[in-house]
């Protein structure tokens, strides 16, 4: 009974902390894609993330965070020569649309993907 509701608890706690806070590892994983942080109506909001400090070789951004009622979202960066959509009423809701288990990676707008331009620095 003990053992049963523990892994309850920890379920409970790894899914809040995965919704609530938003905390995913981003370019370390797949360098093509980044974390951007929607709200309710579907507009970008600025996301936070930090440097791994474990090593000095790898200064890459690994974790980021969504700030409380927004949402995470994978999108895929521009490749060279590709500018992001502009934000617009039409776009921000079809991005909303677009979203499948919450990544827009592979989605398209008028024939564009639905890319965020890369990190600068």
């Amino acid at each position: 009974m003990k053992l049963s509701i523990l892994f309850a608890s920890a379920a409970v706690s790894l899914s809040a902390g995965a919704f609530g806070a938003g905390l995913a590892s981003a370019d370390t994983l797949d360098p093509s894609s980044t974390s951007i942080c929607l709200d309710g109506s579907g507009h970008q909001k600025p996301v936070r993330c930090r440097g791994q400090d474990a090593t000095r070789i790898n200064q890459q951004t690994d974790i980021c965070s969504c700030p409380s009622a927004t949402r995470q979202v994978t999108a895929p960066l521009c490749p060279p020569g590709v500018k992001p959509p502009p934000e617009s009423m039409d776009y921000v809701q079809a991005r909303l649309r677009a979203i499948s288990k919450g990544s827009v990676v592979g989605a398209t707008w008028r024939g564009q993907p639905m890319c965020v331009a890369p990190h600068s620095g």
